[in-house]
């Protein structure tokens, strides 16, 4: 077997993780249960680009459970629990190739890795998988049934090759399912966000003025608890309709050219790049924290800073000082990559229950329905939602009404009258 991790004497306490982040797991439990009577995944060959993390080992344990052969990377280059993949290495013999920090070659050598072992199905933290096959191992795309996609930029990417009429095979995009992406981004970004600021900086909130660029649903679920933390809550938006809803949730909505004179902390989320930028950090206080949760690094301007700093150093894990040429110091988190899933450890399992839940059973639907799926994105089927929903609630032991048949009847009929 192949693999590539930082150092497999890690196990031990990667297994510990594991076991305790899947206690909060349930419906994959009960997934993983049919799954292993039905083998709905026999002789599927599954390659994964996910943040690997003790979430994604329940995964990976459910897919393998379910008859698939499975590789996996990493989806950023920060994210790696390098306990997690020595655990899912030597005690799954799972093929892993993820190292906490490692560099942009070795990152796209682990993608390679991955897809050497010629998937059926591929499922995407960020599409990267999808667009190397594209850009470089089109000749592998014939034997992909589908794709799945984690999250909101992957989405973007996607419908985008879609649109152009470029794309290879089907995706599902998980991260657009009801049972994703309302409490995944919202419930689990926001908490995982918070948490990876406060373990790297170890700053004070309350009182302080916190800068959300972007209110999608990762923005909502940050100023809400940046909110619930004391701090008064900013929102920058380029979409005039969620400006709006921002400014009806009782957050401030100011430019980020404003912003940026009053901030004390700044996190972007929107999936697109330059959201701060140089003219942006020049304005900036002394001492002003800067991070990122979108994800991909590119949405601050790195290399813009740089050309307006005269010196720069790291003066705690994941914090970089930068200190500008008007002599103001600027602090930014994690290189720019996700903070909750580099200084911290990303979402709580009970939210990425759902999440991977969603991710099991889109493979599952990919691999009975591939003669009949076209080379577009498809919505997470919404009776897989509902079953997802109807699960959580279960485990949770939280019970709710059934309609009668005449509520039944009533919803679906136009000549009962009102």
């Amino acid at each position: 077997m192949d693999y590539h991790v930082k150092d497999l004497k890690l196990a031990v306490s990667g297994q510990k993780r594991i076991e305790w982040a899947a206690l909060e797991m349930p419906v994959l439990a009960l997934i993983k249960k049919r799954f292993k009577k039905e083998k709905p995944l026999k002789g599927i060959r599954i390659g994964a680009c996910l943040h690997v993390t003790t979430e994604t080992a329940a995964l990976m344990d459910i897919l393998k459970a379910g008859g698939a052969t499975v590789a996996l990377c990493a989806s950023n280059p920060l994210s790696t629990q390098d306990d997690v993949s020595a655990a899912l290495v030597k005690n799954t013999g799972l093929p892993v190739y993820a190292i906490k920090g490692e560099d942009r070659d070795t990152y796209y050598k682990h993608l390679n890795a991955v897809l050497d072992i010629r998937p059926h199905i591929t499922m995407d933290d960020g599409a990267d998988l999808v667009s190397t096959i594209h850009a470089e191992r089109s000749s592998q795309a014939r034997e992909i049934l589908g794709s799945t996609e984690e999250t909101t930029t992957g989405v973007i990417r996607l419908r985008a090759m879609a649109a152009d009429g470029v794309l290879k095979f089907p995706v599902v995009a998980v991260n657009d399912a009801a049972t994703k992406h309302l409490f995944d981004n919202r419930y689990g970004t926001g908490q995982s966000t918070i948490d990876g600021i406060l373990r790297a900086t170890n700053r004070l909130l309350a009182g302080s003025v916190f800068v959300v660029s972007g209110y999608g649903w990762c923005g909502r679920g940050l100023a809400m608890r940046a909110r619930g933390m004391g701090a008064r809550v900013m929102v920058t938006e380029v979409d005039p309709v969620r400006a709006l809803e921002a400014h009806m949730d009782g957050f401030e909505v100011r430019p980020i050219a404003a912003a940026a004179r009053v901030g004390d902390f700044f996190c972007t989320l929107t999936g697109d790049m330059h959201v701060i930028r140089p003219e942006h950090f020049i304005k900036m206080k002394d001492g002003a924290v800067v991070a990122n949760s979108g994800h991909f690094d590119v949405e601050l301007d790195l290399p813009g800073l740089k050309k307006v700093t005269k010196k720069q150093r790291d003066i705690r894990p994941f914090v970089r000082e930068y200190t500008l040429k008007n002599s103001r110091r600027v602090y930014i988190l994690s290189e720019g990559r996700l903070v909750n899933l580099s200084a911290a450890e990303g979402h709580p399992s009970g939210v990425m229950d759902m999440s991977f839940a969603n991710q099991s059973l889109a493979a599952e639907f990919i691999t009975k329905q591939a003669k009949n799926l076209e080379k577009r994105v498809y919505p997470v089927p919404p009776a897989v939602d509902e079953q997802i929903a109807r699960l959580k609630l279960r485990a949770m032991g939280v019970r709710i009404d059934k309609l009668t048949k005449e509520q039944k009847k009533y919803l679906t009929s136009w000549d009962m009258g009102t």
